[in-house]
């Protein structure tokens, strides 16, 4: 890809490494001349702006010279003080050696000319600074002349050795050794190379070609190998590369050989030791990579020959070429195609012809574009490579490669890179205790677990919980839970039989005697029956007088007109309902009572009634709860300081199909209204009920860092001891877990797999849940456990099914878009849950997929079969708890009740697509496309790009615009958020909480939008639906935490315009329900 460009016949020199901005230098060259024939000759800077889009350099500096350059380098010296960009040097001809200031160049504030220096014979055409000590240039010349300057003192150079070349012979290049710094190199036509020891001050070896036909016209070093070199050769009978090593110097490593005619210059990359650039006379610039002795990039064919390359020091990627007809290109090996370079053209000419239009599409024919392609390199480069990486990996693996130990060129060929995958395990406590878990349920010693977890329980509240989990174990539960509530029935009996003992040893003893009378009474009245058996003739009087005591006083029927007359007459006319008012009247309520039980249930019942209503004690509730049996109204009204004692009455008296749902009740108000000190003691009212999903949700609300494992190991300990405990009451082998329970469960497994324990990750998984993430999460762990589950039936497939390799072009999506033709059916999504009685939380978002083109296909994919509308509950506190003056959040309905709510679809079935456009040109129009299309005749044909009647571009501005509709799936979070505004703005009462509510339904605008053209990312949807549905369960405070998990891993510009509204809308929804 061409980055920019330049018209000037000149050298070039690019500025050192270390210098920013990039710049790059041109001295017009003694080669060239340009159409004027003019002599004049110019050293220039131009700054190189890669942000730039443009084709064009910014011109930074110029400077006059005397003469024109054969070569010219740019060196570090210097560039370690302040704002000093290094020296340039030229050759010249006349053997004239110049050195000039870049720092003046680009200031014109002083003289820039450092020195001249006229030593040499002939022309210098080799320079090259030393890279380790940036003060020494070598500089050759003719005659076989090579001078070493020292930049702190020019007076002299350094002559290395006498001249070896008989005869004396020009020096084409010169290189310094990137390894070794005192070692050097020279290039002659001839072919034959020279290295040079300066310590020693003479050659140490010559390079030649047997063939004697090199023509030596450039000469590098390699970057890493210190002992290997490339020659070019020049002539066209043998256009060749080759790469020497000075250990085996008979004969070459290696031959490229793709040139047709002589090579011109060429440059090694610092970057990556594998590429290097070449340019010859048959107008080609080839990249090599030396590893494979392959090109691997190549730039379409030049007008002219190339004769100078380069690489860029800054930018890897980036290389410069100077041709002969004048111009310097600058290029970038990654590649692009033609349509960048035709869309920039494009841009550049667009003001002068559009007319306040862009230009029509220009069509490129077919042998241009690809005469124009560019393709980037087959292998990444160096500076792409990651010398070392690691990753996670499912099931706690940890992939991970580096860099060998051993240096480079010790390495064999092909150098093995070796990858490492390893078992991670961080939570070494948490494995364990889920082993010994596992064990217990396997052995079904559950009842020694429970005990040593007692045993272990350092808080009060934790031993008490475990205590209550052991005792759903065993038979009698209830009298259990009773005793460890501190209520047993042996010991209330012996109090109240010590009580009774010491009334009656104060009191005398008529109560013994009426005992014993009553006691003897059974044996005195068979006696008489005997008798009288015995004495059938007897007179029915005397019968009589030997059945009654013989020492009974007479006693009197009150008649006077006092209550006590007045209380006998009403029972001899059997009125029992004025004698017990008038016993209650008269506080007279052990009569009362007495006469009410003859008088039979109704009467019993108000007289009941009155008692407790007139008797006001601190046993009065009591009675009235155990009397009337109104066990809800205990629940919502007594102290929470009684909580054992409501606890204790719900174990005794209420019957087994209310009792669970009344310890929910009481459960919820503790939580509720005891806040965080009874919130420990609410989950044994769920242990009582079996409750695990009140449980769970519970143990989310007290826990803000939720995902803690060593908390949710104690979670998990508890809530799978408890259903093994349901189950084995039901005489089930499993039970459906709710969706609180299912979540945890989940993430439990996720986090054994996250340490490696795949089997036991799958025992835990519940086995018999439909939901996304535990369908995937199953598929997972089966197939990561290999062979270990050859014995098990595979799951089935449950991630979304997308069809790749189709891609449409975009008239081919307008046809399909408006088709007529009937798509295939995509299986219909299950309704999303509803709110249950209990707020609770669902299936977790972090896990739940989405295909990438689920956004945006959702439109084109037909209609989803809508499932029938199902019951759901309005927006509820949990039972037992009575809403204040807050009428509207008890009795506003919810708008979105009766509309089918939809999930996201688990699999996604491609329809077939057509690939004929909708505008066809062609006789016969697709059966899809709903528009009329324009006849266009055969003659009428233009040329590429130009606009003509009825053409596609016309039809489509014809077009009506199109409505944005909102995905079906998606709906429902539109009915959630508008519903949840609602509610709100009926509740509020402030005229500033309204406006917020107002404005946030103008901002969430930008939700629906994002979720019409499909551009939010799969997780941020799946988080939508999970407050969506907290929303619908009214979680607020589930759902803004749920909330700020997916903000914080998301992109900001992906949500800002939508999450910040959404959370002030939860936080006003859950400061109303408080």
């Amino acid at each position: 890809m061409k980055l920019k460009e330049l018209e000037k016949p000149a050298v070039q020199a690019w500025s050192p490494a270390s210098q920013y901005p990039v710049y790059l230098a041109t001295g017009t060259s003694a080669q060239q001349l340009d159409a004027s024939f003019s002599t004049n000759a110019t050293l220039e800077i131009f700054e190189v702006d890669f942000r730039d889009s443009s084709l064009d350099l910014k011109h930074k500096g110029i400077l006059s010279v005397s003469s024109r350059f054969h070569k010219l380098i740019w060196g570090s010296f210097g560039s370690g003080l302040l704002e000093n960009p290094g020296v340039i040097a030229g050759g010249g001809d006349n053997g004239m050696l110049t050195l000039y200031s870049a720092a003046h160049i680009l200031s014109s504030e002083k003289e820039p000319l450092i020195a001249q220096r006229q030593k040499h014979t002939g022309a210098v055409r080799a320079l090259d600074f030393n890279p380790f000590q940036g003060n020494l240039l070598a500089s050759g010349a003719s005659d076989s002349e090579i001078f070493i300057w020292d930049l702190n003192n020019l007076s002299v150079p350094m002559i290395p050795g006498s001249k070896s070349q008989k005869p004396p012979e020009d020096i084409r290049a010169l290189s310094w050794n990137r390894q070794v710094q005192h070692i050097l190199s020279s290039a002659h036509p001839s072919g034959r190379a020279v290295v040079w020891d300066l310590r020693k001050n003479e050659p140490i070896i010559r390079v030649s070609d047997h063939s004697n036909r090199m023509n030596c016209s450039g000469l590098a070093w390699h970057p890493d190998i210190a002992t290997q070199l490339v020659l070019c050769s020049e002539d066209d009978h043998l256009p060749v590369i080759q790469l020497w090593d000075l250990r085996f110097a008979s004969s070459p490593l290696m031959v490229l050989e793709s040139h047709s005619r002589g090579i011109l210059s060429m440059s090694w990359s610092q970057a990556d030791a594998e590429l290097l650039l070449s340019s010859a006379k048959d107008n080609q610039i080839f990249c090599w990579n030396l590893a494979s002795s392959e090109v691997v990039y190549k730039l379409p064919t030049q007008n002219s020959w190339c004769f100078d390359v380069q690489w860029c020091p800054q930018n890897p990627p980036v290389f410069s070429a100077v041709s002969f007809d004048g111009w310097i290109s600058l290029y970038s090996v990654m590649g692009r195609s033609w349509e960048d370079q035709l869309m920039r053209q494009t841009d550049k000419i667009s003001p002068s012809f559009s007319k306040g239009q862009p230009l029509p599409v220009m069509p490129v024919p077919e042998q241009v574009a690809s005469a124009l392609l560019m393709p980037p390199l087959k292998k990444p480069p160096k500076w792409m490579r990651r010398p070392a990486g690691v990753s996670f990996a499912f099931g706690g693996k940890l992939v991970t490669f580096g860099l060998p130990s051993i240096p480079v060129e010790q390495l064999p060929q092909p150098c093995p890179r070796p990858v490492y995958i390893s078992q991670v395990v961080t939570e070494s406590e948490f494995l364990t205790r889920s082993v010994m878990l596992q064990e217990a349920l396997g052995s079904g010693s559950l009842l020694n677990y429970c005990q040593s977890k007692i045993q272990q329980a350092s808080l009060p509240c934790e031993k008490m919980l475990w205590q209550f989990l052991k005792v759903t174990f065993e038979h009698d539960s209830r009298l259990q839970f009773l005793r460890l509530l501190g209520f047993s029935k042996d010991e209330i009996q012996k109090k109240v039989d010590t009580c009774l003992k010491s009334d009656l040893q104060l009191g005398g003893s008529p109560q013994l005697e009426a005992v014993d009378l009553k006691r003897d009474r059974p044996h005195a009245f068979c006696h008489q029956a005997s008798k009288h058996t015995t004495e059938e003739a007897s007179a029915s009087s005397a019968f009589f007088d030997e059945l009654l005591p013989q020492n009974m006083t007479p006693w009197e029927i009150p008649t006077t007109e006092d209550t006590d007359g007045l209380l006998s007459r009403a029972l001899l006319l059997g009125e029992l309902r004025p004698a017990v008012e008038l016993c209650m009247k008269e506080e007279r309520f052990a009569d009362a009572i007495i006469l009410a039980q003859a008088g039979g249930a109704e009467l019993l019942k108000w007289t009941q009634e009155h008692y407790l209503a007139k008797r006001r004690t601190k046993i009065s509730p009591l009675l009235a709860c155990v009397v009337k049996k109104n066990w809800k109204d205990l629940v919502c009204a007594c102290s929470l300081k009684n909580w054992r004692e409501a606890l204790a009455l719900l174990l005794t008296y209420s019957g087994p199909e209310k009792f669970p749902e009344l310890c929910d009740m009481l459960g919820t108000r503790m939580e509720q209204e005891g806040g965080r000190a009874l919130a420990s003691e609410a989950r044994l009212c769920y242990v009582c009920s079996g409750n695990v999903e009140q449980l769970v949700d519970s143990w989310a609300k007290s826990l803000p860092k939720a995902s803690c494992p060593m908390a949710l190991q104690d979670l998990m300990e508890k809530v799978i001891v408890l259903r093994r405990s349901l189950e084995l009451l039901q005489g089930s082998d499993k039970m459906s877990p709710g969706p609180a329970t299912a979540y945890r469960l989940t993430q439990y497994a996720g986090l054994l797999a996250a340490q490696g324990s795949l089997a036991t990750a799958m025992s835990f998984l519940p086995s018999d849940c439909i939901q996304p993430a535990v369908q995937q999460l199953r598929d997972r762990l089966f197939h990561a456990q290999g062979s270990a589950v050859l014995g098990q039936q595979a799951p089935t497939f449950s991630f979304p099914r997308v069809a790749i390799g189709t891609t449409l072009h975009p008239k081919e999506i307008l046809s399909y878009s408006m088709g007529s033709q009937t798509l295939h059916q995509v299986p219909a999504p299950s309704a999303r849950p509803r709110a249950t009685a209990q707020p609770s939380l669902v299936t977790p978002f972090t896990a739940f997929h989405l295909s990438p083109s689920q956004g945006s296909q959702a439109q084109s994919t037909g209609d989803y079969r809508v499932p029938g509308p199902q019951e759901t509950l309005p927006l509820h506190f949990g039972p037992g708890v009575r809403p204040g003056s807050q009428d509207a959040w008890q009795v506003a309905p919810a708008t979105q009740e009766n509309l089918p709510r939809k999930k996201l679809p688990e699999t996604i079935m491609p329809p077939a697509l057509t690939t004929v456009p909708a505008m066809c040109l062609g006789p016969e129009p697709p059966p899809q496309a709903l528009l009329p299309q324009p006849q266009v005749s055969s003659a009428s044909w233009s040329p590429p790009g130009a606009p003509r009647e009825g053409s596609l571009q016309v039809t489509r501005t014809q077009l009506p615009p199109e409505r944005k509709v909102l995905p079906a799936e998606h709906q429902c979070l539109k009915d959630s958020f508008e519903a949840l505004i609602q509610r709100c703005s009926l509740s509020a009462t402030d005229l500033k909480t309204k406006r917020k509510l107002d404005e946030a339904t103008q901002r969430l605008e930008c939700l629906y939008e994002k979720l019409c053209e499909g551009t939010l990312s799969p997780h941020v949807l799946a988080g939508l639906h999970e407050v969506a549905r907290c929303v619908d369960a009214g979680s607020f405070g589930q759902g803004l935490a749920v909330h700020a998990q997916v903000a914080g891993c998301s992109s900001f510009s992906e949500v800002s315009s939508f999450m910040p509204v959404l959370k002030a809308v939860l936080t006003i929804a859950h400061k109303l329900q408080a």
